[in-house]
């Protein structure tokens, strides 16, 4: 039995973890195939119905991430096959990244940061700067890492706003924050953060008419899925001072390329989709990949199922 992981794992550390299971480890190779391969761990290359048909023996297709859009669940779910992610393990990472991006626009950390190594020394170079108190936060999306950010930014004084008809609004108020429909949300709040899932619903769910609607100068924050923005209507809200300011943890296309490079705007902050990344989340993630196959070798259930499977 083998197991094809993205080398974005630490493929030596999962070997370990599985010694004794009787599966080996190969790197995640493409195309995906094999008549031995029981569990294929892809980060973000797509596992749909015509991969899953080169797999006549996979029982696992998991993502070693919160989000899944990249896994078929549909087509596993037809085939008997357990789909996986891992929905909880950077939780506190994720929620503390988002924070760090939000008050690096509210305070115009970066902005300033910039104008100085540019040979500039002013206070004005941000553009008008918040006060935290003042501030009212919208978060769409009431999860687990919306909660968690809404925790945080009451704790640092925020007025926090949320909107989520999944979570609905006694878990919203439970969480410290004022329930609100996204409309209201949007605009309402001096600030917006995004936590959902990239789902058919919600592809493109902030573009140019929801920008509209934000306070003028207002912030957005996205560390969930960049397909969530249309990213050229950002740019242009930045570009005509709409928009205060946005940090990206994630684009639409990761890594940028040639023809879909890294956006360029006035008051934006881009990092590398690395707000899950710490140590310790790293080594949580390792172990809990390692479960997952483990189980499924040995005809048990894997956590973190989306989908029922068969057994050995």
């Amino acid at each position: 039995m083998k197991a094809l992981i993205d080398p974005v794992l630490d493929l030596d550390r999962v070997r370990a973890l599985l010694d004794g299971a009787g599966v080996a480890v190969d790197a995640l190779r493409d195309p995906l195939e094999g008549d031995d391969v029981i569990a294929v761990v892809t980060w973000g290359t797509p596992v749909a119905e015509a991969e899953l048909e080169r797999l006549p023996g996979v029982r696992l297709v998991m993502t070693p991430s919160v989000g899944f859009d990249h896994l078929d669940v549909g087509a596993a779910r037809r085939r008997g096959v357990w789909a996986c992610h891992v929905p909880d393990y950077c939780v506190e990472e994720m929620a503390d990244s988002t924070i760090a991006l939000l008050l690096a626009l509210v305070r115009g950390v970066v902005a300033l940061d910039r104008d100085v190594r540019a040979g500039g020394w002013s206070a004005d170079a941000a553009g008008p700067l918040r006060r935290v108190s003042a501030t009212r936060l919208g978060v769409v999306g009431a999860g687990r890492i919306g909660r968690a950010v809404i925790a945080r930014a009451r704790a640092l004084g925020f007025e926090v706003w949320a909107s989520d008809p999944l979570a609905g609004d006694a878990a919203i108020a439970d969480a410290g924050a004022r329930p609100a429909a996204l409309d209201e949300l949007l605009g309402a709040c001096h600030a917006v953060t995004l936590h959902v899932p990239l789902t058919g619903a919600t592809a493109g769910l902030i573009g140019a008419a929801q920008l509209a609607r934000m306070p003028r100068g207002a912030y957005l924050v996205n560390t969930a899925r960049g397909a969530l923005v249309d990213l050229d209507a950002l740019v242009r809200a930045l570009e005509d001072g709409r928009l205060g300011g946005a940090a990206l943890d994630v684009l639409p296309v990761e890594p940028p390329t040639a023809d879909h490079p890294a956006p360029r705007a006035r008051n934006l902050i881009v990092t590398p989709h690395a707000a899950y990344a710490s140590a310790e989340a790293e080594d949580e993630l390792v172990r809990r990949v390692a479960d997952a196959i483990r189980a499924v070798a040995a005809g048990d259930a894997p956590a973190g199922a989306l989908t029922p499977g068969r057994g050995a």
